[in-house]
């Protein structure tokens, strides 16, 4: 079992049921028996949901790890015994070079890996999925084609197919910049009342990343290889504009 096609239920194993588990199982839980564990005591399950513990999330058909860059390591290595033979193990983080060599380093050869990230988050998803960015990047065993396929057809995200390294140098500008900029407006005295269009999208921009969690903003800056490259573009910019306004 590589991805269900939409007249299958596989099961669906979630590590890390945060505001980004939650939300992947809020959106794939008609097509999948889901499954879900967290370090953190978890005293609800959302319909659709079996809360339980991490065996039995690693025994499922598709594991997702939903869970901080920085913690991938070591959870790659507590469940590389315990995943069954053909799984198929995805994680969501918002860096790729790392992630992708940690997983195909610490998990078995006997399942498929890819590496994946969702180009929105709760925020950005309030008027549903359609339309919405997720890149692939396949690591290890194949599968990504038909993983597209049902993505497309299930919830109606635009796919895009990409190395580690393509997605992490594009993301350093897209994304980096745009959180880097977020930081340097939110503690401003933004106005509110008399603003152009173009100041309201900007704001949109910041409003949608302000609440991401702390986790998602050190890696987009410190975990991503070429963000420091980007970084140093956009300030030399700001240097020479501040030179030539004064």
């Amino acid at each position: 079992m590589i991805w269900p096609a939409l007249s299958e239920r596989p099961s669906l194993g979630i590590i890390g049921f945060g505001a980004f588990g939650r939300l992947i199982a809020a959106h794939l839980r008609d097509f999948t028996r889901i499954y879900a564990t967290d370090e953190s005591p978890m005293a609800d399950a959302p319909a659709g949901v079996t809360l339980t513990d991490l065996a039995e999330v690693c025994a499922c058909d598709i594991v997702v790890l939903a869970v901080p860059v920085s913690e991938l390591g070591p959870i790659c290595r507590e469940i590389a015994p315990l995943l069954r033979l053909g799984a198929l193990v995805l994680d969501v983080g918002s860096v790729k070079v790392e992630p992708a060599r940690i997983m195909e380093a610490a998990l078995p050869g006997h399942v498929s890996v890819i590496a994946t990230h969702p180009m929105f988050g709760p925020q950005s998803i309030k008027h549903g999925t359609r339309g919405l960015k997720l890149v692939l990047c396949p690591i290890r065993g194949g599968g990504e084609r038909r993983m597209a396929a049902f993505l497309r057809k299930a919830l109606g995200l635009r796919i895009i197919r990409a190395t580690p390294e393509e997605h992490d140098r594009e993301a350093a500008f897209t994304q980096g910049l745009t959180h880097l900029i977020a930081r340097a407006l939110l503690p401003l005295e933004a106005p509110r009342r008399i603003t152009t269009r173009s100041f309201d999208l900007l704001w949109e921009a910041v409003s949608m990343v302000r609440h991401d969690a702390a986790g998602v903003t050190a890696a987009i800056e410190s975990s991503n290889p070429y963000a420091t490259g980007a970084r140093q573009a956009f300030f030399a910019e700001m240097d020479a504009l501040r030179r030539e306004l004064g």
